[in-house]
C-alpha cells in the first residue's frame, strides 16, 4: 500500500480537491489549478459539474437501474456527495468499493469506511483491470454473477496510453469481465473539434505541463471507443452538465463547460 505523499509534485485527486474548494491540498496542487484558472477562469464550475455528473449517474443507477453494488475506480478524495452516500439514500443496501493508488487517497481512505459497513476500499491500480477485479476484497464484496454498476469518472484523461494499451483495451478488460445486466459510466475531457477546440488545447498544456503532467483531451469517437459492446443510456455521450440536468438552463454554458463529456452505457 503507497504510504509516502510527495507533496511537492501535484497530485490527480488534491488537484480535483483544490478546485472545489477542498482543504486536503498542497502549492503545487493549487499552483496546477490556477495555472487553469488562466486560461479557463470557469475551472472551479468545470469540476463542479463533473461532481454534479457523478451523483445524478449514482441515482439514475441505484433508482431507476435497481443497481446495487458499484465499483467505483478513482474514488478521489472524501467530499460532500460520494457514491456511496448517493447510492444508499435511495438504495440503503448497496455496497461500494472504491479503487484509488494515490497515496493521498489511501491516507484518507478511511474516511470513506466509517459511514457503515457496505462501503470498503482497495488500494490498487485502475489501470490493471486485472489486479483491480482480481482483488479478495473486491471479489468477496461484489457479486459477479449479478448486476454491478463500473464507474470510471474522470480517470482515463490522465492516461497517455504511452504504456502500450489503449484506453479502450483497458475498458474492455473491465466490461469483459462484467454479467450481463451491468452498467458502466464513464466521464472524460473532450476535444470538441469546433470553436471550443483551442481552449481544449490550451487547457490540455496546462495539465500536461504543469506539475501535475497528465490530462488529455480526447475526441467524441476517441472516449466512445472506451464503451465497446455496450447499450447507451440516451442522451449518450453527452456534455456534463447536460447529462439529464436537474432542471431547466437559465445561463449559457461557459466554454470549459463544453469540454467535458460523460456516457452510460448497459452490458447486454
Amino acid at each position: 500500500m503507497p504510504s509516502f505523499i510527495d507533496t511537492t509534485k501535484a497530485s490527480i485527486a488534491r488537484v480535483y480537491d483544490t478546485a472545489l474548494g477542498g482543504k486536503d491540498n498542497y502549492p503545487a496542487d493549487r499552483e496546477v489549478v490556477e495555472r487553469l484558472r488562466q486560461v479557463a477562469p470557469e475551472i472551479e464550475q468545470f469540476t463542479v459539474d463533473h461532481r454534479a455528473f457523478l451523483v445524478r449517474v449514482t441515482r439514475f443507477l441505484a433508482g431507476q437501474a435497481g443497481i446495487d453494488q458499484f465499483l467505483d475506480c478513482g474514488s478521489g478524495l472524501p467530499t460532500a456527495e460520494n457514491t456511496h452516500q448517493a447510492a444508499q439514500r435511495l438504495r440503503p443496501e448497496a455496497r461500494v468499493v472504491y479503487i484509488d493508488n494515490d497515496p493521498s487517497v489511501v491516507a484518507h481512505g478511511r474516511a470513506l469506511l466509517e459511514e457503515n459497513d457496505r462501503t470498503f476500499f482497495v488500494p490498487a491500480d485502475l489501470l490493471e483491470p486485472r489486479q483491480v477485479l482480481d482483488d479478495p476484497l473486491v471479489t468477496r464484496t461484489l457479486d459477479f454473477t449479478r448486476p454491478l454498476a463500473l464507474l470510471q469518472l474522470g480517470t482515463l484523461h490522465h492516461y497517455d496510453e504511452s504504456g502500450g494499451r489503449s484506453c479502450a483495451d483497458i475498458m474492455r478488460e473491465y466490461i469483459d469481465a462484467l454479467p450481463s445486466g451491468s452498467y458502466v459510466a464513464l466521464s472524460h475531457f473532450l476535444d470538441p473539434q469546433d470553436q471550443d477546440s483551442a481552449l481544449a488545447r490550451r487547457m490540455e498544456d496546462v495539465f500536461l505541463h504543469s506539475p501535475l503532467g497528465s490530462g488529455t483531451f480526447r475526441t467524441r469517437e476517441q472516449i466512445l471507443a472506451m464503451m465497446p459492446g455496450l447499450e447507451l443510456v440516451e442522451p449518450g455521450l453527452e456534455l456534463c452538465v447536460n447529462w439529464w440536468p436537474d432542471g431547466p438552463r437559465l445561463a449559457p454554458l461557459l466554454p470549459a463547460q463544453r469540454c467535458l463529456v460523460g456516457v452510460v452505457g448497459r452490458k447486454p
